[in-house]
């Protein structure tokens, strides 16, 4: 007599691997809000990662995708995620650097999204976006970027301070945007914003 074992359906494996992520990463790190949890239940991230690295696409680590970008480790986007706190109210902006991934989180939470793509140089709308995510860490925040944030508009990304990269909030106050460092967190970092270097003797 034979025994056949049959392997669950792909789409059964991905749902497993994305209740195993939320259990053993996010909740265990402190990530609970219900509807946090829900929206990342609900975006397979496997699908934003090549092909040979599916099978990566849940580990808490950051996943390669080829010319020097990276999808985040989940626990990134939940911290991000719930400092945002993303509202129906929010024309929001996510600067992306992964393929769509934050935008997928983010799109049904929010009353209006854009998403462009990473480039320092990239024109903004001004006086735009409620809510900007910057999907990586950054040193400086380009001044057209600040620009398209409405007054009192929030902003969520990563902070590069000293070689260590932080999870960070900002708003913008008075025309200027301030940022609160979080909690210190691997954050793949943008050069795309890195700071102009300056000469020492």
């Amino acid at each position: 007599m034979t025994i056949t074992e049959e392997r669950p359906a792909p789409e059964a494996q991905s749902a497993a691997a994305r209740r195993a992520m939320i259990d053993s990463q996010l909740r265990t790190s402190g990530v609970n809000e219900p509807w946090v949890l829900a929206a990342m239940n609900a975006v397979p991230r496997e699908d934003f990662v090549p092909q040979n690295a599916r099978a990566a696409a849940y580990t808490d680590r950051a996943v390669p995708l080829g010319n020097g970008r990276f999808l985040a480790a989940p626990l990134v986007y939940g911290r991000m995620l719930g400092e945002a706190a993303p509202t129906p109210e929010d024309k929001a902006l996510v600067v992306s650097a992964s393929g769509g991934y934050l935008a997928a989180l983010v799109r049904p939470l929010v009353g209006a999204l854009d998403v462009q793509d990473v480039a320092a140089d990239a024109p903004y709308a001004r006086d735009a976006y409620s809510l900007v995510l910057i999907e990586g860490a950054i040193e400086q925040l380009p001044d057209s970027l600040a620009a398209a944030m409405v007054e009192g508009g929030r902003i969520v990304g990563g902070l590069v301070e000293r070689g260590v990269t932080r999870l960070a909030t900002g708003r913008k106050t008075a025309g200027a945007v301030t940022w609160l460092p979080l909690a210190e967190i691997g954050i793949p970092v943008l050069p795309e914003f890195a700071a102009p270097r300056r000469w020492s003797f």
